[in-house]
């Protein structure tokens, strides 16, 4: 009998495509983190840390760096990326599931993944991964759009082929946290203390056929059926060939700061 596939882990059916087209993340969100931490973490963990996008900013820091990741193919890919590394070691593993070492961690940080960590228990389970005093740092991208005009004009092919998947108010497809993820958890929780919010902006240009591997490495549109994905992607092709065949992505970086009660 075939299991249903789950929507958090599709994303190993695409790692290679997902680590070549989706963006990595700017120094500046670091210099942010470590700011907001007054000092230097002597060791982090990354909770869903997929193919490195935010490893690769979080291994600058130069210590010890765990990073969890529940896709096998993700995870192959990560460590095969940082073969040799004796400060990175992975770890194939839900953050749910996975074992803090006795007395916790300076940083816990997550890129783009927090939103899909059992929201009924992440912010307990990030307050026993960190000791006192320790940093939770969420962040991730928010994709929009450089051109009003073209958003407007894909949302309408998005009604005729995938309604499904198209933005609705308060339920944006391509964000952050769909839906799961809400700074308000951390403001109201007896673990934590200081919540920050920071965004930073960033365009990032992409050919079409670039722009639609990065739309097939989104969950919502690698749960449609093969065939409807197919003509939706093909619409959406012409109608970017048809506008001068760039699509201006605008990322908005959202980073969520919060500290462990001591």
């Amino acid at each position: 009998m075939t299991m249903p596939r789950e929507q958090r882990r599709v994303f190993g059916e695409v790692a290679d495509a997902y680590d070549d087209v989706r963006p990595g993340y700017r120094a500046e969100i670091l210099d942010l983190i470590t700011t907001y931490a007054g000092r230097m973490p002597r060791t982090v963990v990354e909770s869903g840390a997929g193919t490195g996008k935010g490893t690769v900013l979080l291994r600058s820091l130069g210590v010890p760096l765990t990073c969890v990741e529940p896709d096998p193919e993700m995870a192959a890919l990560l460590t095969r990326r940082f073969d040799g590394d004796d400060r990175v070691s992975v770890v194939v593993s839900r953050f749910e599931d996975w074992n803090p070492p006795p007395g916790g961690v300076d940083l816990l940080a997550s890129a783009q993944a927090w939103h899909w960590v059992d929201h009924t228990r992440r912010t307990r389970l990030a307050a026993e991964a960190l000791v006192p005093g320790g940093v939770l740092a969420v962040f991730g991208h928010d994709f929009g759009f450089a051109d009003a005009g073209l958003r407007a004009a894909m949302h309408a092919v998005y009604l005729q082929h995938a309604p499904e998947i198209a933005d609705r108010p308060g339920r944006p497809v391509h964000t952050l946290h769909p839906g799961a993820f809400d700074p308000e958890e951390l403001r109201g929780s007896s673990w934590f203390t200081d919540v920050e919010e920071q965004q930073v902006e960033t365009v990032v240009s992409y050919d079409t056929a670039r722009y639609l591997t990065l739309l097939s490495t989104f969950s919502p549109h690698r749960m449609l059926p093969e065939q409807q994905r197919s003509r939706l992607h093909r619409a959406l092709a012409d109608l970017v060939d048809a506008r001068g065949g760039v699509v201006e992505q605008k990322l908005t970086t959202g980073l969520w700061l919060a500290r462990r009660l001591s």
